[in-house]
């Protein structure tokens, strides 16, 4: 296919356009209008078909492609003021003052446009508007207006112009990129010729430190991220208003006139601007592209869109990565090219802003002694180099240099990180087997300062994955999930940040254990070490924490850790996820999940590491995924096992722990009579005195004391630090009734992240149900609390039916749709001596846990405790299940009717919630 850009003429042909226009008739003014429209219509329908079918044909490039729209709409818009000045409103014998400009300004006035973008434009006037200039750029208007274009517009006088340019930056940059489209030239160049003199000189200072600021804002609010998994094109940090922003402040400080000018001036190598120009090809082409697809002025690449915006951008899947995964990390690679020539532009900025000096005060800058620090210069408190060769002298001084600047907390100057980028050939095999570089590399990895913004700094130059060619493969790794907010390589860069804030103790009140055990580690280098490679092996066709595991012994010894910390390192790699899982999905109240995990774990030293590593995984993956709740889950599953490595287990056996704690409720309600306590005291089996703690046991006691003449009683305690609300439930025990709470929570958007559930010796239900609101917070205000309640006693009443509810209430999230889920059942009678647990692993959607347990309710199953963890889109819901008389679900076929209905549940959660017929062979089956 043919790469050379087509006859412009193909998108659209001015004089075809002229004359369709001529060639209407009529003398009814709305008529003539309607027939401008149609042709005017039909000129842009065809063209942007055109522009978009060579975009994804490649005969376009991105760039092109953006300059063919904007084409387009300079030759609408020229053929319509032509046509308002000749047919609709003639001025025979125009005065000095009926003279007319019109000029593109803002992201139009650069000469390219998205399918969605605004058209804004100028319209110049010599002096004051006139009748007949009104009148032309109100017709102008609302045919552009029919036309169904976005317009932003203004209509000044050139002594406006400067005025309010002088006053408002926003306005002064709009008028920098100013373009003549039609009409008086004089008069746009006269406005040029003013703005330069009046606005611009004298002033670039001031400009370049507003657009500084300005963006450093945009980031913040787009994310300050430039590996956000669902980034955006336009605004975000890498996008193409960086690129926008580097041209600004060239053309306004050099006076350029086209980004091939910044090679002329000195900003860039030939090399850089080509970079230049290839990260705008590729971030036009995605713009154009997002703005097709969609319809509209779309920026953010949502997962809903990424796996068809691949498809239609020539991507295919290679080497264990899917084509949406292959296109986002060139994504990414784009966006860390455009913070590269930003870091480079911003260097020479300020090199010839130095140059600008006085030269009395250059001399004296000079004759001041500089510092040297292991060969390396300190000039205004940054790293430089002698000369260009002197990391080939020495390519130790790579590793050396980065090193420095963490142990002396120095910056590097962007010039010889610029040298560094055109030396990255030396950081080869020998530099990797350097025992020097190994050392000063696990230095800067473990340092108490600041490892994770050397280690960035390293990987923005290309430096960090040439030294570890594995973290290479990882960079600007996008995992295609909703779980993820980050690209691999960020992830593991942010998880060691969070690790050092551990240690130092920064955020202390959110994760006091991890900071105390910090401060008890054996070795900080291998915790370190586990964090920085436990998602190394992302990306590949093999188990990550296998690989990952294989990857560490042969890292760890090159590195110089000893025997000992390689296998610490790789088990922690190899386990990252077993403590995050078992608390998140499993009972730790069950007596066998604490003693499989304990014999897992060994150790309690390794218990310590990986509690901190699970920790600071789940707080790097993204905002909101760390939370009271899942931190509480862990810290009960460490206490637990760590008593038990310590023999704790063995000093108290089953029986003791239940009339221990008897023993200790009884002595909580002493304003209870004795025989009333004795009464309570024998309601609950074991199962509850071994599962609940004291203050949990006194809170039930009362409150069933106050609700036992009711049908139903109702109690809500928000746990702000836990990130949960608690709700106690007690009623007259039916089958199906924990079925039901499910679904009045959902109804609401609730979300249950873990339960209990009890039946009293007398025949009571006394459930325990964990809610978050749908943003994961307790759910605090007592009217939405009061809310819940009600809703709870109309579904148990059957005034409300869940899946009705539900319905009505959720629309479909198309973010979640964008992605597919393989639904799985396991059925496991190993995990707990008492229950069999079921762990079911789908595509999350509202109303699911209702319909799983009203699907286990119709198979005969009680549910003894459920477990609720969602990744993203994927949910991962475990249920601690016994048949009717109490066993374990083993029969053969029983376990096959489980998965069925189960199977079901996923695939369509409210179809199998509502009610339905069962056939007898089904029933035969369930009550097996």
């Amino acid at each position: 296919m043919g790469r050379t850009l087509p006859s412009l003429l193909e998108i659209a042909d001015p004089d075809e356009i002229r004359r369709k226009l001529d060639a209407l008739k009529g003398d009814d003014d709305l008529a003539l209008r309607r027939g401008v429209v149609g042709v005017l219509k039909s000129a842009l329908t065809e063209g942007r078909a055109k522009s978009r079918e060579r975009l994804e044909q490649g005969a376009h490039r991105g760039r092109a492609c953006a300059e063919s729209l904007s084409y387009l709409q300079d030759t609408i818009i020229r053929e319509l003021y032509d046509f308002a000045t000749r047919r609709v409103f003639p001025a025979p014998n125009p005065s000095g003052a009926e003279r007319l400009a019109i000029a593109a300004v803002g992201g139009y006035g650069r000469g390219t446009l998205a399918p969605g973008s605004d058209i804004d434009l100028l319209f110049l006037l010599p002096y004051k508007q006139t009748p007949w200039g009104e009148s032309v750029v109100e017709y102008m208007l609302y045919v552009l207006w029919d036309l169904g274009l976005k317009v932003g517009h203004s209509t000044r006088s050139i002594a406006d112009c400067i005025r309010l340019s002088r006053e408002d930056f926003t306005i002064r940059t709009s008028l920098l990129e100013a373009r003549f489209v039609y009409g008086d030239r004089e008069l746009f160049e006269e406005l040029e010729s003013r703005f330069d003199e009046e606005v611009v000189k004298g002033t670039a200072n001031e400009f370049v430190e507003a657009k500084l600021a300005e963006r450093d804002v945009r980031h913040e609010r787009a994310g300050e991220s430039r590996y956000l998994v669902e980034p955006n094109v336009k605004e975000g940090k890498g996008g193409l208003r960086d690129l926008n922003t580097l041209f600004w402040i060239a053309k306004y400080v050099y006076r350029v006139k086209q980004t091939s000018d910044l090679v002329k001036v000195g900003v860039f190598t030939k090399e850089e601007y080509q970079t230049f120009r290839k990260a705008e090809n590729f971030l036009w082409a995605v713009r154009c592209e997002l703005h097709f697809l969609t319809g509209r002025a779309e920026e953010r690449i949502t997962f809903d869109l990424q796996t068809e915006m691949a498809k239609r951008l020539g991507y295919h899947g290679h080497r264990g990565l899917k084509a949406v995964e292959r296109f986002m990390k060139h994504y990414f690679l784009i966006a860390k090219d455009v913070g590269d020539l930003t870091r480079i532009f911003c260097a020479v900025l300020e090199d010839q802003e130095k140059k600008k000096k006085p030269s009395i005060g250059r001399f004296m800058q000079a004759m001041r002694r500089k510092k040297v620090i292991r060969g390396f210069s300190v000039e205004t408190g940054r790293l430089s180099v002698s000369n260009v060769a002197f990391f080939e002298k020495d390519p130790v001084n790579i590793i050396r240099l980065f090193h420095v600047a963490e142990q002396h907390g120095l910056d590097i100057h962007p010039d010889v990180l610029k040298l560094i980028t055109r030396s990255l050939k030396l950081v080869d095999a020998s530099l990797r087997k350097n025992e020097e570089a190994n050392r000063l590399f696990l230095e800067i990895l473990a340092s108490k300062k600041t490892p994770e913004i050397t280690l960035r700094l390293m990987n923005e130059a290309g430096v960090l994955g040439r030294f570890v060619p594995d973290f290479g493969r990882i960079v600007a790794l996008m995992q295609f999930n909703m779980y993820h907010h980050y690209t691999a390589d960020e992830h593991l860069l942010r998880a060691i940040g969070i690790l050092s804030e551990v240690e130092k103790g920064k955020e202390r009140n959110e994760y006091p254990l991890a900071h105390e055990l910090m401060g008890k580690l054996k070795s900080r280098n291998a915790i370190y070490m586990a964090i920085f490679l436990h998602d190394i092996a992302k990306g590949r066709d093999e188990d990550h924490s296998d690989a990952g595991a294989s990857i560490a012994r042969k890292l760890c010894p090159r590195l110089g850790m000893g025997p000992g910390d390689t296998e610490t390192v790789a088990w922690l790699v190899q386990n990252h996820l077993v403590m995050s899982d078992v608390a998140q999905r499993r009972d730790i109240a069950d007596p066998r999940t604490v003693r499989d995990f304990a014999d897992l774990v060994q150790s309690p030293e390794r218990l310590k590491m990986l509690y901190v590593l699970t920790v600071v995984d789940i707080k790097a993956v993204g905002p909101g995924v760390w939370n009271g709740w899942k931190g509480q889950l862990l810290r009960q599953l460490y206490f637990e096992t760590e008593a038990l490595l310590q023999g704790g287990e063995s000093a108290l056996n089953r029986k003791g722990r239940v009339a221990e704690a008897k023993e200790a409720l009884a002595a909580r309600l002493s304003d209870w009579s004795k025989a009333a306590t004795e009464r309570y005291l024998k309601r609950h089996g074991d199962a509850y005195w071994l599962s609940t703690d004291t203050d949990m046991q006194e809170r039930h006691a009362r409150f069933i004391e106050g609700v036992k003449d009711q049908p139903l009683g109702i109690s809500s305690a928000p746990e702000p630090t836990r990130d949960v609300t608690e709700l106690t439930l007690y009623t007259q025990d039916h089958p199906g009734l924990f079925a039901r709470f499910a679904g009045a929570c959902a109804v609401l958007g609730m979300n249950i992240v873990d339960a209990k559930i009890f039946t009293t010796r007398d025949g009571m239900a006394l459930d325990m149900l964990w809610v978050q609101d749908p943003d994961g917070g307790a759910i605090q205000e007592e009217r939405r609390i009061r809310r819940l309640e009600d809703t709870i006693r109309k579904v148990l009443a059957g005034e409300i039916l869940p899946p009705d509810a539900i319905e009505q209430r959720s629309r479909r999230q198309r973010r979640a749709d964008a992605f597919s889920v393989a639904p799985q059942v396991f059925i496991d009678n190993e995990a707990s001596d008492d229950y069999t647990v079921i762990e079911v692993n789908g595509l999350d959607r509202p109303g699911l846990v209702h319909a799983l347990s009203r699907a286990l309710f119709h198979l005969g199953l009680t549910i003894g405790s459920a477990h609720i963890t969602t990744y993203g889109e994927r949910a991962v819901d475990v249920f601690y299940v016994k048949d009717v008389i109490g066993h374990k679900v083993t029969n053969a076929n029983k376990k096959k009717a489980v998965e069925r209905h189960l199977q079901e549940a996923l695939a369509d959660p409210m179809k199998k919630a509502r009610p339905a017929k069962r056939t007898k062979r089904e029933d035969a089956t369930a009550a097996a």
